[in-house]
């Protein structure tokens, strides 16, 4: 096998990751807060966090990593339409993603809290888990465009 098709193989396999568990996160923290059970918020943040440390985070370096080293080795310049599209909604979506990060350990340690003292949520959880879902409907929706460059490689002008 080639080095082009396993990079191509770890390319597709991590993209599935990270958008998968993007989604999957976001599905049950949105649900889980719209709940009212802080215990199954405390927990679905404290593995929202895990979730983005342990497969999120890995995935994020290994996209341009792969990326990057396929186009190379198929001669594309960055500057080929799709794929200068393709990094510039990738750089959009990791720039949701990093605040997002930051928000999604607050409400961790803000849920972990409440449970512990046995409180509500605190006004700022509310803030957080606003912002947490403001930026993660322009981050999903590059990532999925960007997979359908991915797979397609149109020409978008040219």
């Amino acid at each position: 096998m080639s080095l082009y098709l396993v990079l191509k193989w770890i390319h597709i396999l991590s993209s599935m990751l990270l958008v998968g568990t993007g989604l999957g996160s976001a599905f049950y923290m949105f649900f889980t807060n719209r709940s009212g059970n802080l215990q199954a918020q405390a927990v679905v943040t404290r593995l929202v966090v895990r979730a983005d440390w342990w497969f999120t985070t890995p995935t994020v370096l290994i996209q341009p990593a792969t990326g990057l080293a396929m186009a190379h080795l198929a001669g594309l310049p960055l500057a080929t339409p799709w794929l200068a599209t393709s990094l510039g909604l990738y750089a959009l979506a990791g720039a949701c993603w990093l605040p997002v990060v930051w928000l999604q350990l607050r409400m961790r340690d803000m849920a972990a809290q409440a449970v512990r003292t046995g409180t509500d949520l605190p006004p700022k959880y509310w803030q957080h888990a606003r912002w947490w879902e403001a930026l993660g409907y322009p981050a999903f929706a590059a990532m999925a465009f960007v997979l359908y460059l991915m797979a397609a490689k149109p020409t978008l002008w040219g």
